[in-house]
């Protein structure tokens, strides 16, 4: 066990699987952290001793999650530490995309294939009435969840930066939507199931409201 897995108890996990830069998250959770550290890290045993993990996404659903799958024992890691101990999980974006069914990113027979713990799938944004894909910036959201996390955003504005967005693909789909927001009509804004949580928007880059979400998500103990 690395030394970090030994002290990663009740600490912060940001994984890092080779998605991008990392330093304006760890900024931000590092300064909601209060006294607990916050990694970023690449291996699973890390993970497997994180008490809140996050996983960021920037760029390409197909690369992220291929990324993610190259890491040896890192997809295994998340399913024991998330799905079967229950430890909360944050989605970043891309990191929010890749733990849905698949997306879309190229033609719809070949879709890339997701953790699957959303039952959605990741479709290119439309552009209606002249509004510009990518959807890039500040918009609104709409809460539809009372869980305490999610609850404090409705009607705050967030910053967005995406082309793709998470389609629900059942009933139960649907009622993973904890926000959307409103570009051209509603897309998803915040996915939310059990101890998982899931925003297409970027918390680190979203000011106070942004802070205040993580530090929610931080005292978190589904």
């Amino acid at each position: 066990m690395s030394q970090l897995a030994q002290s990663a108890a009740s600490s912060i996990i940001i994984i890092d699987y080779g998605s991008g830069n990392l330093r304006s998250a760890e900024k931000a959770f590092a300064r909601q952290a209060k006294s607990r550290p916050v990694h970023v890290s690449g291996r699973p045993e890390d993970v497997l001793a994180g008490d809140h993990i996050v996983l960021p996404g920037v760029g390409a659903f197909g690369d992220c999650i291929d990324g993610l799958r190259a890491i040896d024992g890192m997809v295994e890691a998340l399913e024991i530490r998330v799905l079967k101990q229950a430890r909360p999980l944050l989605g970043i974006c891309v990191g929010m995309q890749i733990m849905c069914r698949h997306g879309l990113e190229r033609a719809p027979d070949t879709p890339h294939q997701g953790l699957g713990w959303f039952d959605a799938e990741v479709r290119p944004l439309a552009a209606h009435n002249g509004l510009k894909v990518p959807h890039m910036g500040w918009n609104e959201i709409a809460v539809r969840d009372t869980q305490k996390v999610v609850a404090p955003l409705d009607g705050e504005d967030v910053y967005f930066v995406h082309g793709f967005a998470a389609t629900p693909l059942s009933d139960k789909g649907r009622s993973e939507i904890a926000a959307t927001t409103d570009y051209g009509g509603d897309v998803t804004a915040i996915l939310a199931r059990d101890n998982l949580i899931g925003v297409q928007f970027h918390p680190e880059k979203s000011q106070q409201a942004g802070l205040g979400f993580i530090e929610r998500f931080l005292e978190w103990q589904p």
